[in-house]
């Protein structure tokens, strides 16, 4: 997969990470209180990391949009099965990632 459409460099990093299914790795990007909000609604970020990373991925990588913050793409679950989803980064003024908005994309 072509990853050169990944502009933001910690926004790029989270997602190689996620992509190889290094969790540590991962969450060594986010803030230590990090939300996550799956289709509007809030989740439990570290329950999803521990469940999903490893077993859910990008298969492609549509667009990017919001400066390399908010990527788009084909997305591939062991229990949900493939589908277009969005991943949407948001740092906080120290540089870290304190929200991820994840759902399904049109």
């Amino acid at each position: 997969m072509d990853t050169n459409k990944l502009t933001d460099s910690i926004v790029k990093k989270a997602f190689d990470a996620w992509q190889k299914g290094d969790s540590q790795a991962f969450l060594s990007f986010f803030t230590a209180d990090a939300k996550l909000y799956d289709d509007g609604s809030p989740r439990d970020f570290q329950k999803f990391v521990k469940e999903a990373c490893g077993h859910e991925r990008f298969t492609s990588i549509d667009k990017v949009e919001n400066n390399g913050k908010d990527i788009y793409g084909n997305f591939h679950t062991d229990s949900w099965g493939d589908f277009r989803t969005y991943f949407k980064f948001h740092f906080n003024t120290e540089g870290k990632i304190s929200r991820l908005d994840i759902g399904q994309a049109d």
